[in-house]
């Protein structure tokens, strides 16, 4: 069972539809990830269609919904604590039978064609790597980090939102331990020196509003660098 996911607000606005293109597909390669976030939006899909019903059999005199309408979302809402299974119990869909590899999550197929090795690496240092999936209308970069066995990305802080998603090996950093599927938020007021396990290499899924900035004395150099490549980069 997953320790990390995305914040019942992303959720919601994932259910409802208003969620950024960037974060919709972090969100969405989670849930291929994870039964519990799965069961969430099934559940907040169901609020929804409940609250559209109930908005149309309001008074005509009244653009406020029913008290009864009101309870049953606040129900629904609550149901959300309740006990949900774990990913191995609920059947997973195949994978298309397409030249896309099984590793890759369907969500990322559209920027994939076949395997995570095709893409066009770009090398910040000898243990990592950068792939840019695609960039919103807001900036915000898609990319994929590829880091070394055993390596660590330089201490680092955050000029914008950061949201990772583990999809290969694992990692740590002063926060936890994060293994593939785990969904991590971090912003401008998080400093941390992420670390990968020594026993496979670490792929993640990132979303950056804007570029990270390495605070370490000997890497700030590369500050520029990540400038460069963010859309939203000063």
């Amino acid at each position: 069972m997953l320790n990390y996911h995305p914040s019942i607000e992303l959720l919601i606005d994932y259910s409802a539809g208003t969620l950024s293109l960037a974060h919709s597909i972090s969100v969405s390669t989670h849930l291929e990830h994870c039964a519990e976030c799965r069961r969430h939006v099934s559940q907040l899909n169901q609020v929804g269609s409940h609250l559209f019903t109930g908005l149309h059999m309001t008074d005509s005199h009244s653009h406020e919904p029913s008290s009864e309408l009101n309870s049953l979302k606040e129900k629904m809402l609550n149901n959300l604590s309740a006990d949900i299974p774990t990913s191995e119990t609920i059947e997973q869909a195949p994978f298309d039978t397409n030249t896309v590899s099984a590793r890759i999550p369907r969500s990322l197929h559209q920027f994939i064609q076949q395997d995570y090795d095709q893409l066009e690496w770009t090398r910040l240092s000898s243990s990592l790597r950068v792939a840019t999936l695609c960039t919103d209308t807001n900036g915000s970069q898609v990319a994929l980090t590829r880091i070394k066995a055993g390596s660590h990305i330089p201490t680092h802080s955050h000029t914008g939102e950061e949201i990772t998603l583990v999809l290969e090996g694992s990692f740590s950093d002063e926060g936890g331990i994060y293994k593939k599927g785990d969904f991590i938020s971090r912003n401008a007021s998080h400093k941390h020196k992420p670390v990968v396990t020594k026993d496979a290499e670490c792929i993640c899924l990132t979303v950056l509003d804007a570029p990270i900035q390495f605070t370490g004395f000997f890497t700030r150099w590369l500050n520029p660098l990540l400038r460069k490549h963010h859309p939203n980069g000063i």
